[in-house]
């Protein structure tokens, strides 16, 4: 299939784009390089992908550019550009409101009539759950962050497409992804470069936040899966392995040798007090199962920053 990948130079869509690669896809790689964290770090995430024959770049905002062109002949579209990180959406909104709503109605737009496009993948979040994401995708929608809403309120866009013009929608809302290529202001990031280097870890509120931890490669298969979906699905992807913030720091100190030095701060405005995936629907329609383990995927976090450490540095 010829695939579109939005945010090709992130986290998660970086890996994606190399498991599209592998899988025999022909693969448009787009990004606006939103100066959000360097830029360094985010081509060093597309490097294998550019090694590819079958691998296009294009630099691109999605806010601002006419991608019509592009998007011609396209079969799949993963959308996964997106301003992420709850903090900053409470200051700046506008920024969130311009990447996450008017770049997705921009794609849509542009995608509208398309004759080829078989699947539209949008890439949500549990944030769209608010503070209690523990459950199916039948729970409440009640984002508590700026963030979480406009992600919603992207998805709700996606489906009035869908309902009205037939866009092939399937909606998958990520739960606490982690491992190499994790975003420098993400928490296991910032917890383990701080371990490595003997430096305070920050605690917001009490520590008993609790996550449903999802490995890369887990979500990278589930991912891939749901090309196979029916259009019209929501699903939560998710490791379904919990712990609080003080269950991952007992972790990584033993997985690093190391002890935490940890300050205590307020908890944040808009975090969510626990989340874990439901993940039956999943499982039931496709087959998906997560296959790493969060001692076995926090290692594997931990090797990949210590290689990139001198990088990593610079962006903290």
């Amino acid at each position: 299939m010829r695939c579109l990948v939005t945010g090709a130079a992130g986290f998660i869509a970086s890996h994606l784009c190399e498991r599209l690669l592998l899988s025999g896809h022909e693969v448009i790689g787009l990004d606006a390089f939103i100066p959000y964290y360097p830029r360094t770090l985010k081509e060093e995430n597309l490097a294998a992908s550019k090694a590819h024959p079958h691998f296009t770049f294009v630099e691109a905002d999605l806010r601002h550019d006419d991608v019509r062109e592009l998007v011609g002949g396209v079969e799949a579209v993963f959308h996964l550009a997106a301003m992420a990180g709850l903090p900053k959406s409470w200051t700046d909104f506008s920024l969130y409101e311009s990447c996450n709503l008017t770049a997705t109605n921009r794609l849509l737009q542009a995608l509208s009539g398309s004759r080829s496009l078989k699947r539209f993948i949008y890439a949500s979040t549990s944030s769209v759950y608010g503070r209690y994401a523990t459950g199916d995708e039948g729970l409440p929608t009640r984002p508590i962050s700026p963030y979480g809403v406009t992600k919603l309120a992207a998805e709700q866009l996606c489906r009035a497409h869908a309902e009205e013009l037939g866009l092939p929608l399937t909606v998958l809302r990520y739960f606490s992804v982690y491992g190499p290529r994790q975003r420098p202001d993400m928490g296991y990031h910032r917890f383990i470069l701080a371990l490595l280097q003997d430096q305070p870890i920050t605690v917001f509120g009490d520590g008993q936040q609790v996550r449903g931890n999802t490995f890369i490669t887990d979500c990278i298969d589930a991912t891939m899966l749901t090309l196979q979906a029916m259009p019209g699905e929501t699903y939560n992807i998710g490791g379904g392995e919990t712990a609080s913030v003080w269950d991952i720091l007992r972790k990584l100190e033993i997985l690093t040798g190391r002890r935490a030095i940890v300050q205590r701060e307020r908890a944040r405005a808009g975090d969510q007090r626990s989340t874990c995936a439901d993940t039956t629907k999943l499982t039931r329609h496709l087959g998906w199962m997560p296959r790493i383990g969060l001692d076995e995927g926090l290692a594997l976090q931990i090797e990949w920053q210590k290689r990139m450490k001198s990088k990593l540095s610079l962006a903290a």
